[in-house]
């Protein structure tokens, strides 16, 4: 590697961050194409099947802040 190259661990911190939101970004711009598992697929399906079983027992995105943020 030459001195005029840049390694990313080189790289600052908000400039890693970039990177990674970059990278996210690119990822997420092809869902069908990450990887989903076997034991993810059924997790979320044994969620699901849990919320449909109890309705109730779901939590809203605003009772989730408050509750990481206390």
């Amino acid at each position: 590697m030459s001195a005029s190259e840049k390694s990313v661990f080189d790289l600052s911190i908000s400039e890693k961050l970039q990177l990674l939101e970059d990278l996210w970004d690119d990822i997420a711009s092809d869902p069908q194409g990450v990887p989903v598992q076997e034991w993810q697929k059924e997790e979320l399906d044994r969620r699901k099947q849990n919320l449909m079983n109890k309705p109730g027992s779901a939590i809203s995105w605003q009772e989730i802040k408050r509750r990481i943020r206390t």
